[in-house]
């Protein structure tokens, strides 16, 4: 037994020393793949961190340039100077930047083995997966890398980083810009020329980008030609570029009209073009990328197709403004049926996101958020605006202002950035020498021929010089640059990209700085007065001498070709004013009886208390017998009747002389709630805008 015993337990101790080995060697397999996951862990925390100081020193090289530019500007306005504009500063600071990043940063190079390469049948996919012993690891696609700078593959990562995705352009940088113009727009001016803008912004944007992109076309086939095209390049691409480019910025040609005090009209046909062009450009693009005959090759003609897109450009057309015009009356209901003017911090957080949100609501339902976004700025600025606090307004008037700045150089810079950081770009002198011939000459075609067609039908028309510098005036920025960045994926988007590029910089520093000697050359006078009635295009009215026939036809003749006018404006100060606003007449004595429930619950008690105050007004205006008071835009006169009622409704006193401005001008400062109280007792609107198409 105890030989049994000692034989089991020398067994024991065999089979012991047999798997110690096996232990230790798993122990050790089992240490170093810990050790392994602790380093792998280690070098992740280490690139992550390293990839965040990356971002920061980005970000601040984009403050910095900012910064650069505000001290510049204010050198700039205090030395006067004028032949560079903030946003050409801007651009050249970018440059400097992007050759610094580019060419005086040392490449190192960790990556020295040739790569694996593969064959696709299909292009890269944006996200890749990967099973490396069953542990799964996805991948996303950053970009193309240059062949002749694989091995610079740190550099690359660099560049890319201050490349910015172009969802940040339309979400993020766009919206301040484009909502910023609709808000701070200049009524009076931009509704006198109304009809003429709308003409220059979608008829002329058709023309240029129709002119545009059949002349690259031919272009293109010259390229062919000559062999200078190694890629495809189909027609409609050559009217996708024709749809970005047509997009105008004339900012800085607008600034040094602002600051010189040019003509108002002149102003508002250049401001009010540019910004619908903008709301016109992008949807064009999108009506064209929309485009997809039917059959075998899809880039030929094809009749269905064309008018498939016609429905798509009026279905997000119409359907972005709709979107924006509500968000802006949801604002507007809001601020008046709550007490939020009692928190002004409340007040601004909730009208600045609305009116963002605007933007971002139209672009998930598949409509232009530009679009919405300037329309939604409008219907603040007519609406909402009244309802905020005194406090609030100053507020949001300041804050867009800075957004829209900082955005605005911010993308200039960048412009100048990219440049050089871009590693795609196809430089081609054959299709840049044709893109600016084709702009210029499409912007001809633009503004010449409209230009005399709506003279037709205009008893002020718009002069030679002012056609010359409209012309003149067709500087190129952010919104080609940022519809020409969002796809840069094909051969064709590559050199479109390049080529904005170039155009922009040229049309903002050659035109930008030639506005002023173009000015003094076409002899358009400057140092007007903002407040002072002009006729459309810079003729003024006529003083008319008396109160006889002739005042009074000529008043009528104006009344009544201004009828469309009038119908939209009465409409709005009787109703919508009052449903949307604290100002205007209360609901219950304009709408029917039958309405009494439903207007008491939309009229606010403001509008009662305003419409009381008024009454007492009055009877204290009427004992005066000799006493004419103007206020605003009405001339109240001894009979208690306005300047425009005493004189025939043509808006001037018995005496010949001008007793208030038109009701145009109430369009500029109808925020006046006050104004606005003085039009509730009756005061007949008159439009001089007879021969405006």
């Amino acid at each position: 037994m105890d030989a049994l015993r000692q034989s089991k337990r020398s067994g024991a101790f065999a089979a012991l020393d047999t798997l110690m080995p096996v232990w230790i060697l798993l122990s050790a397999v089992s240490g170093l793949k810990a050790e392994d996951g602790a380093m792998e862990e280690l070098t992740t925390e280490k690139e992550a961190e390293e990839s965040h100081r990356q971002d920061s020193v980005n970000l601040l090289t984009f403050i910095l340039l900012l910064t650069l530019t505000i001290l510049t500007i204010w050198l700039f306005k205090h030395r006067r100077v004028r032949f560079l504009h903030e946003t050409g500063l801007a651009m050249i600071y970018g440059l400097l930047v992007g050759v610094i990043l580019r060419y005086g940063i040392p490449a190192t190079s960790y990556h020295n083995k040739t790569p694996p390469s593969c064959l696709l049948k299909e292009g890269p996919v944006s996200t890749l997966l990967l099973n490396v012993s069953g542990k799964f690891f996805e991948y996303t696609l950053k970009g193309e890398i240059n062949s002749r700078e694989i091995h610079n593959v740190e550099q690359n990562d660099m560049l890319r980083k201050v490349t910015f995705d172009p969802e940040v352009f339309f979400n993020i940088l766009l919206p301040p810009i484009i909502f910023h113009a609709g808000y701070s727009l200049k009524k009076r001016h931009f509704f006198r020329n109304l009809g003429s803008i709308i003409t220059y912004a979608f008829l002329g944007t058709a023309i240029s980008c129709f002119v545009i992109g059949n002349l690259m076309y031919g272009v293109v086939k010259l390229m062919q030609v000559v062999g200078q095209l190694t890629d495809k390049f189909y027609y409609t691409d050559c009217l996708f570029f024709g749809a970005i480019i047509s997009a105008t910025d004339p900012v800085t040609v607008l600034a040094i009209f602002n600051e010189l005090h040019a003509d108002g009209d002149l102003y508002a046909l250049l401001f009010g073009e540019s910004v619908m062009n903008d709301a016109v450009a992008i949807v064009l693009s999108s009506s064209i990328v929309a485009y997809q005959p039917s059959g075998a090759n899809t880039h030929m003609f094809d009749a269905s197709a064309f008018f498939k897109s016609v429905g798509v450009f009026l279905g997000i057309f119409s359907g972005s403004f709709v979107m924006g015009a509500a968000t802006g009356v949801v604002t507007a209901l809001v601020t008046k049926f709550t007490k939020l003017h009692c928190f002004p911090l409340l007040e601004t957080a909730l009208f600045f996101l609305m009116s963002w949100s605007t933007f971002l609501l139209a672009e998930a339902c598949g409509f232009t958020g530009v679009v919405a976004v300037l329309f939604c700025g409008i219907t603040q600025a007519h609406y909402t605006y009244n309802n905020l606090s005194a406090e609030s307004t100053k507020r949001t008037k300041q804050l867009f202002e800075v957004l829209h700045f900082l955005a605005e150089n911010f993308i200039f810079s960048y412009m100048g950035l990219a440049l050089f950081t871009f590693q795609n770009h196809i430089f081609s002198p054959i299709f840049i020498i044709g893109a600016f011939l084709a702009i210029f000459i499409g912007r001809a075609f633009n503004i010449y021929p409209l230009s005399f067609l709506l003279n037709l039908g205009r008893r002020h028309k718009i002069k030679g010089n002012f056609q010359h510098m409209m012309m003149f005036a067709g500087l190129r920025g952010a919104m080609a640059f940022a519809l020409a960045i969002r796809d840069t994926a094909t051969y064709a988007r590559q050199m479109m990209f390049t080529t904005t590029l170039l155009i922009v910089f040229f049309t903002v520093w050659v035109f930008g700085g030639g506005t002023t000697p173009m000015l003094s050359w076409l002899h358009i006078s400057v140092g007007v007065d903002p407040d002072q009635d002009p006729g459309p295009c810079g003729d003024s009215f006529q003083v008319l001498q008396g109160d006889g026939p002739q005042a009074e036809g000529q008043s009528k003749t104006k009344q009544e070709s201004a009828w469309l006018f009038r119908l939209w404006y009465t409409f709005d100060h009787n109703y919508l004013k009052p449903i949307l606003t604290h100002s205007g007449p209360p609901l219950t004595s304009t709408l029917p009886a039958y309405c009494g429930p439903l207007a008491s619950c939309l009229t606010s008690p403001q509008a009662y208390e305003n419409h009381e105050r008024l009454r007492d007004q009055d009877s204290d205006l009427r004992n005066d017998s000799d006493l004419t008071f103007t206020f605003g835009d009405t001339a109240i006169t001894a009979n208690g009747a306005t300047g425009a009622d005493a004189a025939g409704g043509s808006g001037w006193s018995a005496n010949g002389k001008r007793s208030g401005s038109t009701s145009e001008e109430a369009l500029e400062r109808e925020l006046d709630s006050r104004e606005q109280e003085l039009l509730s007792r009756g005061t007949r609107l008159v439009f001089p805008i007879e021969d405006h198409i």
